[in-house]
Parts: C-alpha cells; structure tokens; sequence
C-alpha cells in the first residue's frame, strides 16, 4: 500500500483516518468499526463492501 495515498483517504462514513491491516489487505477505520477491502492493489472504500469489525478486533 502505498504509504502518500494512505495519507490521502479517509473513512468515506466518518471522514477519520484509517489503519492499514497488511495481513488482511484491508484499510481499517476503528470509528466507524468497519475494514475496507483492498482488492488487486485498490482500496474498495465502499461501506457496502466494507465488513464490520468485532469488539476483539478493535482492542488490538
């Protein structure tokens, strides 16, 4: 991923930041507790696509 265009995106719900999780291939936004999926190499920063984060997930 590249490190400039993950300064650029942002939670498409929230407006926040967002987490690069390398081993799932997926941009994380904790506010919104929702993963994006990175498919191919693209952030899909859809909130259809996205996939909603467990309480477990989001204390790590």
């Amino acid at each position: 991923m590249d490190t400039k265009l993950l300064e650029l995106l942002v939670c498409p719900v929230t407006k926040g930041s967002l987490e690069y999780d390398r081993e799932k291939a997926e941009l994380v936004s904790r506010s919104a507790r929702l993963a994006y999926p990175i498919r191919d190499g693209i952030p899909v920063m859809l909130e259809v696509e996205a996939r909603t984060l467990s309480d477990a997930e989001l204390e790590l």
